[in-house]
């Protein structure tokens, strides 16, 4: 069990896929102006991420590896991103139609998210089993929705800041973003003396 909270909290805090690898950064960047629509977007991508994970490994393990075929891996990992993505969008559109409106261009962004393919392909490389793959998908879904919250929350008092003419937009929320990300590596010594 300690494995298993080591994997989810390392992916949460120490390994955040979008603060430390850096992966997933388009719509964290562009869907972090609104709290509602950040909302919706972690969602959607831990909904994915988690059922990315449990449809890839038994793919890969049950039949790609013991068949030889891992050059296959990333073209049936992104099939399979992509169906559930496409899933999802026609569940949002019929459902919860403002949330589907409000995401736009970016949920259909979630299907070339590195963030997801990343985390299918690094569980495998990890050789993590199932369960692990598992906690490892809950928690890289925890930490970008971590992370899309806290930026958000940055980004509105940032749009309210007074910010020199050159630095709005990007700029500032880039700097914002590096700072989010910088503070985030003070969490490795924390994890690894909470675990010893």
């Amino acid at each position: 069990m300690k494995e298993l909270l080591i994997i989810l909290f390392s992916a949460i805090l120490v390994d955040n896929f979008v603060l430390s690898k850096f992966l997933g950064v388009c719509p964290f960047l562009g869907v972090s102006k609104n709290i509602k629509t950040a909302m919706g977007m972690s969602f959607a991508v831990l909904f994915v991420m988690v059922l990315a994970t449990a449809i890839t490994w038994p793919i890969f393990n049950l039949i790609l590896f013991p068949l030889d075929l891992n050059y296959l891996q990333t073209v049936i990992f992104i099939l399979v991103i992509a169906s559930l993505v496409q899933i999802i969008e026609v569940f949002l559109k019929k459902v919860i139609p403002p949330l589907y409106s409000a995401l736009g261009i970016f949920l259909p962004l979630i299907t070339t998210n590195c963030a997801i393919l990343g985390l299918t392909i690094l569980n495998i490389d990890e050789g993590y089993t199932f369960v692990q793959s598992m906690f490892s998908a809950v928690g890289a879904g925890l930490g970008f929705m971590l992370a899309l919250f806290l930026f958000s929350g940055i980004r509105v008092k940032v749009d309210h800041a007074d910010v020199p003419k050159f630095m709005k937009g990007l700029p500032i929320a880039l700097v914002s973003a590096a700072l989010v990300s910088i503070s985030f590596f003070g969490f490795k010594g924390l994890i690894e003396q909470l675990f010893s």
